[in-house]
């Protein structure tokens, strides 16, 4: 690791920032209610919410090729949904616009708030994702120079186009670029490959499979929050989280 030569950070998002399980089951509930309501004949091709999350995963095995474009997948099943249900596919575009809103209301850990506003404030930041959220919508727009997703880039994590552009749009090389993320092949096989220095978040605690760690030999810093991060850096103590106390 040569923290010391880190110029920028880019970051992932989902289940970096914040839990995008709970993001996505807060979605669906919400998308579930408007279906029930508005065509009510999905109530037996989704008797609960969490169909909707099986019938979107039975949607990507049928087509693939869509596996990065999360719009497609999530707009597609709930199609499928209202074509199964005999209801009106036109509400499709609604029903996503639904998803999508109740998509953006995350819960961010403790942790990442005290954590941006000390490296935002010392490091330009740029998020890069393979998903859909919007920062702006979110909320935490202010902390980055700007978003870099899959879907518009035309490149998903771990290609290593993506991650070279984050370090263009910042304006520094790709090893002066650290990226944060959870995912060991995306985000931290990915960045290595890229040229840039990583961090691998892992928040919960669990064991280390021996092969993904075999996968490199390559240093990587490991952090279980974003304080740990700052601290890394230089932050001061002060910036602890509940894990710490």
């Amino acid at each position: 690791m040569r923290l010391g030569k880190v110029s920028a950070i880019s970051f992932d998002l989902d289940d970096t920032l914040w839990s995008f399980r709970l993001a996505v089951e807060r979605a669906e509930a919400a998308l579930h209610s408007w279906l029930l309501e508005r065509a009510p004949r999905t109530a037996v091709t989704l008797p609960s919410w969490r169909t909707l999350g099986t019938l979107r995963d039975q949607f990507e095995r049928s087509r693939p090729e869509l596996a990065a474009n999360y719009r497609a997948l999530r707009f597609g099943s709930i199609r499928l949904a209202l074509e199964l249900s005999k209801e009106d596919v036109a509400l499709a575009e609604a029903a996503y616009n639904v998803f999508f809103s109740a998509r953006q209301q995350v819960e961010f850990y403790e942790d990442v708030w005290p954590a941006l506003t000390w490296l935002n404030a010392r490091f330009p930041l740029v998020a890069v994702t393979n998903g859909n959220a919007d920062l702006r919508l979110t909320g935490c727009s202010g902390f980055f120079r700007t978003l870099l997703t899959a879907d518009a880039f035309g490149h998903a994590k771990p290609d290593a186009s993506i991650f070279l552009e984050a370090a263009r749009t910042v304006g520094v090389q790709p090893e002066a670029l650290l990226h944060v993320g959870d995912d060991f092949d995306l985000d931290v096989l990915g960045s290595l490959n890229a040229g840039l220095q990583a961090a691998w978040i892992v928040r919960q605690n669990f064991p280390v499979a021996k092969t993904a760690m075999r996968k490199t030999s390559r240093w990587h810093l490991r952090i279980r929050d974003l304080s740990m991060l700052c601290r890394a850096l230089g932050g001061p103590l002060s910036l602890i989280s509940s894990t710490d106390r």
